[in-house]
């Protein structure tokens, strides 16, 4: 699927758009992802900051999916585990920016060459438009090869 395509439907998707989540762009070889997390009276927490899990699912799918289209058909890519480390309150919009490099993805193939699982930590961080980090977040991916690629 075309990553302009997929970007829309993203921008599509429930959890996205009932919580002003907004995929900015996604490049067209999946190496690179954008997202906005806009601050909206709904979507604010108690204190009137971002929500902590708003936070985390603008960031939930990206590295599993950059990962699964780079590799392709021929490898299981799953999210494995995931942790967020609250910084500073949003109280403002908020971005995420996701690069997955070739060189990622080249020692991602190589781990995986023998068809053993593999787990890779990637990170991100969460800031304001001024860079401001809001918040980190880890994604551990698990990566396999298919048998019948092996």
């Amino acid at each position: 699927m075309r990553a302009s395509t997929f970007r829309r439907l993203l921008n599509l998707w429930p959890p996205f758009f009932f919580n002003s989540i907004r995929v900015l762009s996604i490049s067209p070889d999946y190496s690179e992802a954008r997202v906005v997390l806009r601050l909206r009276p709904w979507n604010r927490n108690y204190v009137r900051s971002q929500f902590g899990g708003n936070l985390f699912s603008m960031t939930d799918p990206f590295w599993m999916l950059l990962v699964m289209h780079r590799l392709g058909n021929d490898y299981y890519v799953w999210d494995k585990a995931g942790a967020i480390d609250f910084v500073a309150p949003g109280r403002e919009h908020v971005y995420a920016h996701f690069e997955l490099t070739s060189a990622m993805v080249e020692e991602l193939r190589q781990a995986a060459a023998g068809g053993e699982k593999v787990l890779r930590w990637f990170e991100t961080d969460v800031k304001t438009a001024g860079g401001e980090v809001v918040a980190r977040v880890r994604k551990q991916i698990y990566v396999r090869l298919k048998p019948k690629a092996r």
